[in-house]
C-alpha cells in the first residue's frame, strides 16, 4: 500500500484512505486459507471477517468517495512508525467506524441490507458531503456514464451479431482456436512503481491460466491465476503472498479468460446488449452475467475491437468499479492483440506497454504454481 498521494498528483486514491485500517499486525505468513481482517491487522474493530483483498478494498471504497489518501484519517507518523501508526484511533478513523454502522443500519432497515446507500451516495469525492442543491449541476449538460452497472436494451443488434464481428476483427475463429500460449514482454508503471516504468513479462496459457512478473529496482512483483486460484506477491500489498478471494479472485479469472477471447462468450451464462459513448465515440455495450456474481461490462468499438472492461468488487460498504482499457491492437500470428493496457480501480492505476508477444510458446505448468512469498532485493 502507498500513502501520500492526492488526486492532485494524479493518484487520486491511490491505495486509499485507510480509514478503519489500524495496520499491520504481523509479517503475514500466508496459509491454506487466507487470514481475515481483524487477524492481520491491528485495532481493527468493525470490518472483521473478511479476507485482507477485501479489506483493502474497503479502503479504495474509502478513497473514491471522500478524494482522501492515508494520511487524510491515520497519524503522520505512518511513514516512520508504520506498526503503531496505524493501529491509533484518530477522530477521523473514530468518525470512519460511526459513518459504516450509519450506512449499514440505513442499508439493513430500508433497503432490506441490500447495500443501496454508500460512502459515495453522499460525499461524491468530498471530504464533506453537500446539502444545498447546485443550480449549475441542475441546469448543466447531462452526462450519462458509460460504466454505469444498469443498462438499457440496444434492439438493433444482437450479442452474437457483436461476437461475430469482434472474432473477425481478430482475425477469425480458426486462428483464434490455434492460439494456445504466448508470452509478452514490455513496461510497467503506476501507483506503485512511483511513476518509473519497470519490464514486464507475462505468460498466458489457454484456456485461462496467467502470470504476470514486474521486476522492480526492490523484486519482483508476481501475480499468478492458475485457472482456479489466484495469488499476488508484490512489494506494495499488506502482506508478502496474498490469497486473491472473491471479486479480486473473478478478476484474474477475467484477465486470463480474455487473454484467449475464443472463450469468452461461453465464460458468462447470461448476456444483455446495450450501446453507449466512449470519449464521444459510440461503443456497443455486451454485459455479461453469472449467477451470484456481479455483471462485467464489454465495450466494442466500431471496427468490433474490445476497447474496455468494466467489473465491480462488492465491499462491506459498497460496490467499487474496476476498469481495463484496450489499444494499440497489432498482429500476432494473424491474431490481432493489444499493446496498450490500462487498469484503473480505486487504488491506483497501473498502464502496461508491450513490445513483444510470442504466439504459441511453450511453457512450463510451474509458471502458473503458487508463487513464492514477495521478497525485497
Amino acid at each position: 500500500m502507498r500513502c501520500g498521494w492526492t488526486r492532485a498528483t494524479g493518484a487520486a486514491a491511490a491505495t486509499a484512505a485507510v480509514w478503519l485500517v489500524s495496520l499491520v499486525s504481523v509479517a503475514g505468513q500466508a496459509g491454506t486459507e487466507p487470514p481475515m481482517s481483524e487477524a492481520f491487522f491491528k485495532n481493527v474493530q468493525v470490518l472483521k471477517g473478511i479476507p485482507v483483498d477485501e479489506f483493502m478494498d474497503t479502503m479504495g471504497m474509502f478513497a473514491a468517495s471522500l478524494g482522501y489518501d492515508c494520511v487524510s484519517c491515520h497519524s503522520p507518523n505512518i511513514y516512520e512508525q508504520r506498526a503503531t501508526a496505524y493501529a491509533e484511533t484518530t477522530p477521523l478513523v473514530q468518525r470512519a467506524r460511526q459513518m459504516i454502522v450509519m450506512v449499514n443500519t440505513i442499508n439493513k432497515n430500508y433497503f432490506a441490507g441490500q447495500a443501496r446507500v454508500s460512502c459515495f451516495t453522499c460525499h461524491h469525492a468530498k471530504n464533506r458531503p453537500d446539502f444545498i442543491p447546485s443550480l449549475a449541476l441542475q441546469y448543466g449538460e447531462l452526462m450519462d456514464d458509460p460504466n454505469a452497472m444498469a443498462i438499457f436494451p440496444d434492439t438493433r443488434t444482437t450479442v452474437d451479431q457483436v461476437f461475430a464481428k469482434y472474432v473477425q476483427a481478430l482475425g477469425g475463429a480458426g486462428r483464434l482456436a490455434a492460439l494456445t500460449g504466448w508470452v509478452a514482454r514490455g513496461s510497467y508503471e503506476g501507483f506503485n512503481t512511483g511513476g518509473n516504468q519497470f519490464p514486464i513479462e507475462i505468460v498466458a496459457r489457454a484456456p485461462g491460466q496467467r502470470t504476470q512478473v514486474v521486476r522492480t529496482s526492490e523484486g519482483d512483483a508476481v501475480k499468478t491465476f492458475d485457472g482456479t486460484s489466484a495469488w499476488a506477491a508484490e512489494g506494495w500489498r499488506p502482506m508478502p503472498l496474498l490469497a486473491l478471494t472473491r471479486g479480486n479472485l473473478e478478476a484474474a479469472r477475467l484477465e486470463a479468460t480474455v487473454a484467449f477471447p475464443a472463450g469468452l462468450r461461453q465464460a458468462f451464462s447470461q448476456w444483455a446488449i446495450s450501446s453507449t459513448t466512449i470519449d464521444n465515440r459510440i461503443v456497443q455495450l455486451l454485459q455479461g452475467s453469472n449467477p451470484n456474481q456481479l455483471p462485467v461490462n464489454f465495450y466494442f468499438d466500431e471496427s468490433g475491437l474490445l476497447v474496455r472492461i468494466v467489473r465491480w468488487n462488492r465491499t462491506p460498504v459498497g460496490t467499487i468499479p474496476m476498469q481495463f482499457e484496450y489499444a494499440d491492437y497489432r498482429d500476432v500470428a494473424g491474431v490481432k492483440m493489444p499493446f496498450r493496457i490500462v487498469n484503473t480501480w480505486t487504488d491506483g492505476q497501473n498502464t502496461i506497454v508491450l513490445s513483444d508477444i510470442q504466439p504459441n510458446a511453450a511453457i512450463p505448468a510451474a509458471r502458473f504454481a503458487r508463487p513464492a512469498p514477495y521478497q525485497k532485493r
